[in-house]
């Protein structure tokens, strides 16, 4: 499964948008989804004129499958710097 491809898997059809980022259902992580799958072919731009997606999961616990939008996903360690902090190094 391509993450990535312009074709959305059909298991897609079923999923119901998530509101916390992570299962609906049985409440899974997200890194114990069996199959992902990201809608890059229609982003939406924030007013702050970012790009979010959505992001489909199919959860490997339960079987459900569910949506949020990429700007709703916690930060992490690697996810650099914060919506409210200065996204340049250089403090330019």
């Amino acid at each position: 499964m391509n993450p990535f491809s312009p074709v959305p898997p059909s298991w897609t059809e079923s999923a119901v948008h998530a509101h916390q980022f992570d299962c609906p259902r049985c409440g899974a992580a997200v890194n114990k989804a069996k199959s992902v799958w990201i809608n890059r072919r229609s982003p939406v731009y924030t007013e702050a004129h970012r790009r979010k997606w959505q992001e489909f999961y199919h959860c490997g616990e339960c079987e459900t499958a569910w949506w949020a939008w990429s700007s709703d996903r916690p930060p992490t360690e690697w996810s650099g710097a914060k919506e409210d902090e200065n996204p340049n190094p250089f403090g330019i």
